[in-house]
C-alpha cells in the first residue's frame, strides 16, 4: 500500500517558498512508494478543515512555475491551532494515509511542527513522520546558518539601497532613510551593507534592533554625513528600541506574537527635517522585499528546493521530530559549501536567533566585515557597476 506526503506552509511566504515545495515533489516523484504529495490549502487551518490537494496530480510544465512564483502557491496562515486541533490531526493524517508531514515555516511553524510530532506520539501514531522545512525571509531560526527566503530578501534590499543611492548621488540635497523588514532581528537590515562597491559607499549609516538607538547619535552622524555628502542614505530596522527595550515608534498594533511598529522611516526623518533643518523622505519597501521574483537569489532558490527534497528524503528514513538545517563548512581557499544537517525539533521552537554582537560595529551605526563576508555568498551573482562620472572629476579641467 503506498504512503502520502502533506506539505504545509506558515507565517509569511518568501521569495523560494515554492522552491522548497517543488522539491518535496520531486523528490517524491523518485520514489513510487508515495501516493500522493498533498498540500494543505490554506496553511494549517487547511488541515483542520481538510482542505487537501494531491499536487502530483499536476504537470510537469505547471509545477516548474513553483521555481519563479512569490507567495506560496498553496497559501499560509497564522491560524492559532488549538489542543483540541493538536488532537484531531493525527486522526486527519490516518485518514488520508499520510504518513509524512512536512511543515514549511518560521519559528513559529517549528513550535507548531514539534506538537504535531508530540500529539502523534502521544496518540500512537509513531509511523507518522514528521520533518520541518526552514523558511523566513528573518533568517532568525536558532542553529541553522541562514535560513531559505533571507538570501533572496537580503539581495532585494542590497540592490534597492544601490539603487536609491545612486539616485541621492546624482542629486545630493537630502537625506533618505530605508525602512527594512525585522521586528528582533537586523538581519535583512544588515544586508543592505552588500550595496557598497566600495568605502564610503550609501548606505552611510545601517541601525539593527540588537543594539539600543539612541537617537541624539543618530542626529550627530547624519549631520556630520550631510555636511560632506549632501546627500546621506540611512537603513534602519522596522524594530528599533530605545535603551529600556520600547520601540522608539508606537506600536499600532500587536496580536499575540506579532507587533505591528508605527513608521519607523518617516518618524527619524521627520526629525531630520525639524532638528537639523534638513530635507529628509522615508522608503518603506515592506513586502515588496518578500516578493520579489525580479531579485530572487539563484543560490537561495536552489537550497530551498534542496530543503524540500532533504526533509522528505529523511522522513523517507524514518527520521521524525526534527527539522533540516544548514551547516556551513571551512573550506581551503575560502570558498562557500555547506551540508545538510537535521537539528531537533524542540531546538528551534519559537526561538530567535538576532545578529551576534561581532557583526555590528562598537557605535551600533553600521554592520562589519564579518558579517559582509557571511552573507556575501547568498545573495547570488554581484550586482552591475554603476558609472558616475563625479567620481572622476577633480576640478577645472575634468581630468
Amino acid at each position: 500500500m503506498k504512503s502520502n506526503v502533506l506539505v504545509v506552509h506558515g507565517g509569511g511566504p518568501t521569495p523560494v517558498m515554492n522552491a522548497s515545495l517543488y522539491g518535496v515533489i520531486t523528490e517524491a516523484k523518485r520514489h513510487p512508494e508515495i501516493g500522493s504529495v498533498y498540500g494543505a490549502i490554506g496553511g494549517m487551518e487547511g488541515i483542520v478543515k481538510e482542505q487537501l490537494l494531491d499536487l502530483l496530480t499536476f504537470e510537469e510544465e505547471k509545477l516548474k512555475l513553483l521555481l519563479h512564483t512569490p507567495g506560496t502557491a498553496i497559501g499560509s496562515s497564522r491560524y492559532p491551532v488549538t489542543e483540541e486541533d493538536y488532537q484531531k490531526i493525527p486522526e486527519i493524517l490516518e485518514k488520508y494515509k499520510i504518513r509524512y508531514i512536512l511543515p514549511n515555516g518560521g519559528n513559529g511553524t517549528m513550535d507548531t511542527c514539534g506538537k504535531i510530532y508530540q500529539a502523534c506520539v502521544k496518540q500512537g501514531y509513531e509511523d507518522i513522520k514528521v520533518v520541518g522545512i526552514p523558511k523566513t525571509i528573518d533568517n532568525d531560526i536558532a542553529i541553522t546558518d541562514h535560513t531559505p527566503g533571507y538570501g533572496s530578501a537580503a539581495r532585494y534590499l542590497a540592490a534597492s539601497v544601490k539603487e536609491v543611492a545612486a539616485d541621492v548621488a546624482s542629486l545630493p540635497i537630502h537625506v533618505c532613510i530605508i525602512e527594512a523588514l525585522g521586528r528582533n532581528a537586523g538581519w535583512i537590515t544588515a544586508a543592505s551593507a552588500l550595496a557598497r562597491e566600495k568605502e564610503g559607499d550609501a548606505p552611510h549609516l545601517i541601525y539593527t534592533p540588537e543594539r539600543p538607538f539612541n537617537q541624539e547619535e543618530f542626529l550627530e552622524d547624519v549631520k556630520k554625513l550631510y555636511d560632506k555628502l549632501g546627500g546621506v542614505v540611512v537603513v534602519v530596522s522596522e524594530g528599533l528600541k530605545k535603551e529600556d527595550g520600547t520601540p522608539i515608534v508606537e506600536p499600532i498594533f500587536k496580536t499575540d506574537r506579532a507587533v505591528y511598529y508605527g513608521d519607523v522611516s518617516a518618524y527619524l526623518a521627520n526629525l531630520v527635517v525639524k532638528r537639523l533643518g534638513v530635507k529628509a523622505r522615508s522608503e518603506k519597501p515592506g513586502l515588496c522585499g518578500r516578493a520579489s521574483i525580479a531579485w530572487q537569489s539563484l543560490i537561495d532558490r536552489r537550497e530551498a528546493q534542496e530543503a524540500g527534497e532533504e526533509a522528505l528524503r529523511l522522513a523517507l528514513e524514518g527520521h521524525t521530530g526534527v527539522m533540516v538545517g544548514i551547516q556551513r563548512e571551512k573550506t581551503a581557499d575560502g570558498s562557500y559549501k555547506t551540508r545538510w544537517m537535521e537539528i531537533p525539533i524542540e531546538e528551534v521552537m519559537l526561538l530567535e536567533k538576532t545578529l551576534p554582537d561581532s557583526y555590528i560595529n562598537d557605535r551600533g551605526n553600521d554592520v562589519t566585515e564579518e558579517f559582509v563576508s557571511w552573507c556575501r555568498p547568498l545573495i547570488g551573482e554581484g550586482f552591475d557597476k554603476y558609472l558616475n562620472f563625479k567620481d572622476y572629476w577633480q576640478g577645472g579641467n575634468g581630468k
